[in-house]
């Protein structure tokens, strides 16, 4: 194909018909850059010299560079494409690149093309042909039989006995769930290798057979890094974490040494399980064999520790990690947001900021439920403007249902549902976020006709459908409803209840004062009840004053959940609002005994982009001058409005004046102050509680939302309360 010119080091390639030799060309410069090549625009510029020193007239050079191209991640197969089209007579190498390509794209039957080219132009297709050609079998459907016609073309040239054409078919069929066809091929193979076993053990692993995988795996003689590999990972990814770390214990007593992707999925497994012991010999292991400097295994190492609990350790870690790269900080993030540490998960998003880090998908669905919970409002649209930017066509619909879920729990319903209608195709997932998030703004029967409308387009309901459609109408008090729905669960839909279903019913039962069917239904349940059960009938009991029974659920809830303080503090309540004061201080005695400390309420508001937190009397603010001057001015105008603090929700034996000092120094009063002092009037104030709102409370909102003409959006440890004009959407059912 080509013939040189010149006699210095710099030859030139002219067109011709021979290709010089393989060991000549290797040693070309220009060549050899391909192999540092890390981005694109890097590749055209090699591209440009190659063609300057005539290496595109050979079929080695046209070669390097479509692998380059077709192959690297960086690559573009189009441009390979083009080079292809523009040989006049490619070679097999050109066709397997082109075949491995389109095995590696998103549209792999075109790979099925070529090798139909390869047929025609007189090729015998070699080990390579058929390995990349089963590779874009895998990916398309079962259905379509080309990965069967191809092994008869496999079978047709005498390759079935290959080691990497038998492997590659193994694994076809099993990824097509084909495990008979897959275990044939093994059989019928005279040498049965490694490698091929541990395609079929992957198989089975990824069917979840995990008995018949290790049946396998017992018949390799000698197990190497990979077999063991096989197992550990996946057990791993099937969520049969604690046989994964078995297996990597039984690898270390075999004497194995462990490789990078072992201690990865190892540590995986330690994450899921809480096995920092584990973990522990891994990082010594890591730092005794110099692998500290591996990005992988640093952030491994981050995660595990991170989801075990330890943060501090995982932070040195983050913090040692020289060149971080996306990876290390949504694992950081991701551990704060597991360990319910938002506010550092959202101090460390904003660090990444200031590195310049861009966010991917994984940064998003860590990052966004963090609004969600501290009620960042601003932070989530952010969220959202930056997903419609970025992730417009994303394929996967959990950063939709995300920005759902978000919205409802920032208070902003209708922005949920915007969200939710604009999504041209609506997963059980996000009418499940759009049920939940209508159930928490007490919007009982939008959720119930959402229902119907996901039932009439087909769609099935599961398990967490029929939780938020049942806490819908428990929020509502609509317990007609809320029977109707349990009852067609079972009969219409063949879904048994289990506790949180009970649950919810339970509740509405007991908060609708049905007392005597609501413990009926406890009793009848075919599982035990846990402590938010006896929680609810507990808290519907201080509602109802029904001291006999309120004694009994507690009882039976300090017997599920001794160290629960909620459960003591309420009975504690109810015996205050009772007057019996001797029990009061008997129940507080016992908590002090006991080493048990109340929760402190608080309660944040987010502004200009900003949360801030408040506790009751609490005088921490910068502002707080001004908040509490404001405050005072609260008090008075409520006052004028003739509202009386309800000193009976005071649980402690203090005079009248005591106690209404401390009403008024309640921490949704001084959120919702700050918020008056730092917000333009008649904007909508956000406040999100960490428990439940106190009476005395909702009903002095209810009258600021009045005098200051201003809607407040409140959220406490269950529900949306929407105060307007004096009037609170949950209608005073809380």
């Amino acid at each position: 194909m080509a013939e040189i010119g010149g006699s210095t080091n710099m030859l030139h390639f002219l067109p011709g018909s021979f290709d010089p030799p393989h060991q000549f060309l290797r040693s070309h410069s220009s060549l050899g850059l391909l192999s540092n090549c890390r981005s694109f625009e890097a590749f055209k510029q090699i591209h440009s010299q190659i063609i300057k020193f005539g290496l595109h007239n050979t079929h080695f050079g046209l070669s390097k560079l479509m692998e380059v191209c077709a192959v690297r991640p960086y690559g573009n197969l189009d441009y390979a494409m083009s080079i292809f089209d523009c040989v006049d007579d490619p070679c097999l190498v050109m066709y397997n690149t082109i075949i491995r390509g389109h095995s590696l794209s998103s549209f792999p039957s075109l790979a099925l093309n070529y090798y139909v080219e390869v047929l025609l132009s007189g090729y015998r297709p070699n080990s390579h042909t058929f390995s990349f050609l089963l590779k874009s079998c895998t990916k398309l459907p079962a259905s379509s039989h080309a990965g069967k016609q191809v092994h008869g073309h496999i079978v047709k040239f005498g390759l079935e006995y290959d080691a990497y054409v038998r492997a590659s078919l193994i694994n076809m069929y099993a990824q097509h769930g084909k495990m008979t066809d897959a275990r044939t091929v093994l059989d019928n193979s005279p040498l049965k290798d490694v490698v091929s076993i541990t395609a079929l053990i992957t198989g089975y692993l990824n069917r979840c057979s995990v008995d018949k995988a290790r049946e396998l795996f017992d018949t390799v003689p000698v197990k190497d890094v990979v077999s063991w590999n096989a197992m550990i990972s996946g057990c791993a990814q099937i969520g049969r974490y604690d046989e994964a770390l078995e297996f990597f214990k039984g690898m270390r007593k075999a004497g194995v040494s462990p490789n990078e992707s072992t201690l990865v999925s190892s540590l995986s497994a330690c994450a899921h399980v809480g096995d920092v012991e584990t973990g522990n010999w891994i990082r010594s292991w890591i730092e005794e064999h110099d692998q500290s400097s591996n990005l992988r295994l640093a952030n491994a190492l981050v995660d595990m520790y991170a989801k075990c609990g330890d943060l501090n350790t995982a932070r040195t870690l983050f913090d040692g990690i020289r060149d971080k790269n996306i990876v290390s900080w949504n694992v950081m993030i991701g551990g704060y947001t597991h360990s319910r540490m938002y506010k550092d998960s959202l101090e460390t998003f904003h660090q990444m900021q200031l590195n310049n880090v861009v966010p991917n998908d994984v940064t998003l669905l860590n990052i966004i439920p963090v609004c969600a919970h501290l009620g960042a409002l601003d932070l989530g649209k952010w969220m959202h403007v930056y997903v419609n930017k970025h992730f417009e066509c994303f394929p996967n619909d959990a950063l939709w249902t995300c920005l759902i879920d978000m919205y409802a729990k920032c208070g902003d319903i209708e922005a949920s549902k915007q969200v939710f209608n604009t999504l041209q195709s609506k997963s059980l997932a996000s009418w499940n976020a759009m049920m939940s998030g209508l159930a928490i703004h007490g919007n009982g029967e939008a959720a119930i006709e959402l229902f119907h409308q996901m039932a009439n387009e087909g769609l099935q309901p599961d398990e967490i459908t029929f939780v938020g459609v049942l806490s819908a109408c428990c929020n509502a008090g609509m317990v007609g409803t809320g029977k109707k729905i349990l009852y067609d669960m079972m009969q219409k839909y063949k879904i048994a209840p289990k506790l949180p279903h009970y649950g919810c019913i339970i509740c509405l039962l007991a908060r609708a004062g049905m007392f005597e069917e609501a413990v009926d239904m406890v009793r009848k349940m075919e599982m035990e009840p846990d402590g938010a059960i006896w929680g609810s009938i507990l808290s519907a009991c201080r509602i109802h004053r029904n001291l006999e029974l309120a004694e009994y659920a507690a009882g039976k809830l300090f017997e599920l959940e001794p160290y629960n303080t909620g459960a003591y503090i309420l009975l504690s309540n109810i015996y205050a609002g009772a007057g019996n004061w001797d029990k009061v201080a008997s129940l507080r005695t016992c908590l002090n005994e006991q080493g048990l400390e109340k929760v402190p309420g608080s309660t944040s508001i987010e502004v200009d982009g900003v949360v801030h937190e408040f506790l009751v009397s609490d005088r921490t603010h910068l502002k707080s001058d001004k908040i509490y001057e404001m405050l005072s001015e609260v008090d008075r105008l409520l006052k004028l409005e003739g509202h009386e603090p309800d000193t009976s929700e005071v649980y402690y034996d203090l005079n009248e004046e005591l106690k209404e000092g401390i009403l008024c120094e309640h921490s949704e009063k001084l959120a919702i102050s700050f918020g008056l002092i730092s917000t333009k009037p008649g904007r909508t104030l956000r406040i999100v509680k960490n428990l439940r709102v106190c009476g005395n409370c909702h009903a002095a909102t209810k009258l600021i939302s009045k005098i200051f003409n201003r809607e407040i959006i409140a959220r406490d440890r269950s529900r949306f309360h929407h105060f307007k004009d004096g009037i609170c959407s949950c209608m005073d059912y809380w």
